[in-house]
């Protein structure tokens, strides 16, 4: 267990170990705006863990949420995040705030459109059209939307700052030739050409904030909209596509994958996260079904997860395969979970049942 438990540092931040809340969308806010269950939730995580991240927020454009119970970054908002930063800061940890644009993945409240889907190409998903392509006026209100809430964050205490770019999301349908079609410069036939409006971004937060706060990038080959989506084939790809991430200023990349013990490429052992720290140099967070028999999407359709063993992320972590781990339903649904696996209590606890997820969100 030591390998986890060793302390991290990365510009302004140092964790006391290698253990990360993975973010999650817990469906918990009023209106956008983060209540006292929200602080608690995340508040007792933080006693045991190196670093928190909280679940997707929308910044703040109408079309930028697509679910009323998930939290903005706004001004409304600021006094319910002040809450969740303060309680993180008391159980002695640094949090970090997602940011993100939901782009034109609908969610589980279909009937919640506050505004136009945006997207590259008004594509949802292949041959599914919601909406119209982002115009020029769109894009650069988009950019700017994310300069301010980064900004807004720091004045409210978060310590590092991430930006959703993986699971299908606005940022990730420019990467997908599936959803962005288009011909002008935010289009294009190759991966490093749609990459250019997520990089836009990047660099206009990495410039608002300085070059001393952590700035993260999450990223996954998967799509909620298709499991089996692979972005980059080969590792020459993946290079060409994060690489210019790290020179735009991502000093660390969120390496979102189902299941972390699966191999990325063929030829090596190395899983999604362990391939991008190679490639890029950066230090990279591995996630995926830790500790569990099952990973989320199949968790979602009803299948129950049992604890299982870690034996294996801690040799890849003891390699340096990775840097930092998240976890995500097992401390969703215990705030014990670190504790528990320190004293090597996990094999006689319970699995997950789906069915109880309600109580946990």
């Amino acid at each position: 267990m030591k390998a986890l438990f060793k302390p991290f540092s990365l510009k302004n931040l140092t964790l006391k170990n290698r253990l990360v809340l993975a973010p999650m969308s817990r469906y918990q806010n009023d209106n956008g705006i983060p209540n006292a269950a929200f602080a608690e939730f995340h508040g007792s995580r933080a006693r045991d863990i190196g670093l928190s991240i909280t679940g997707a927020t929308a910044i703040d454009m109408v079309s930028a949420n697509n679910h009323p119970k998930l939290a903005n970054i706004n001004a409304a908002a600021s006094a319910g995040w002040q809450q969740a930063v303060d309680a993180v800061h008391a159980a002695g940890g640094p949090l970090m705030l997602q940011l993100w644009h939901a782009g034109a993945l609908q969610n589980v409240a279909p009937d919640f459109k506050p505004g136009p889907f945006l997207s590259p190409s008004g594509l949802m998903a292949p041959d599914q059209q919601v909406g119209e392509p982002m115009s020029e006026r769109d894009i650069a209100d988009c950019i700017s939307a994310f300069v301010k809430a980064a900004q807004l964050a720091l004045q409210l205490g978060f310590d590092a700052l991430e930006i959703h770019a993986a699971h299908g999301f606005l940022l990730d349908e420019f990467f997908w030739s599936a959803t962005n079609l288009r011909s002008d410069r935010w289009g294009g036939a190759t991966l490093p050409e749609r990459s250019r409006f997520a990089l836009e971004v990047t660099k206009a937060v990495r410039k608002a904030i300085g070059p001393d706060v952590v700035l993260a990038l999450r990223v996954s080959q998967w799509k909620e909209q298709d499991y089996s989506v692979k972005l980059a084939n080969t590792p020459d790809e993946l290079a060409a596509w994060l690489c210019p991430f790290v020179e735009a200023g991502v000093d660390l990349l969120d390496c979102s994958q189902r299941r972390f013990w699966e191999p990325e490429f063929t030829g090596s052992h190395l899983n999604f996260a362990g391939w991008v720290k190679k490639l890029t140099a950066a230090p990279v967070i591995t996630a995926g079904s830790v500790g569990l028999s099952n990973d989320v999407m199949t968790f979602f359709h009803g299948e129950v997860a049992k604890h299982a063993p870690i034996d294996e992320l801690v040799r890849r972590l003891e390699n340096n395969e990775f840097d930092l781990v998240a976890v995500g339903r097992t401390l969703l649904a215990d705030a014990d979970w670190v504790r528990k696996l320190r004293a090597n209590e996990l094999a006689a606890q319970p699995g997950l049942d789906p069915r109880t997820m309600m109580q946990w969100i």
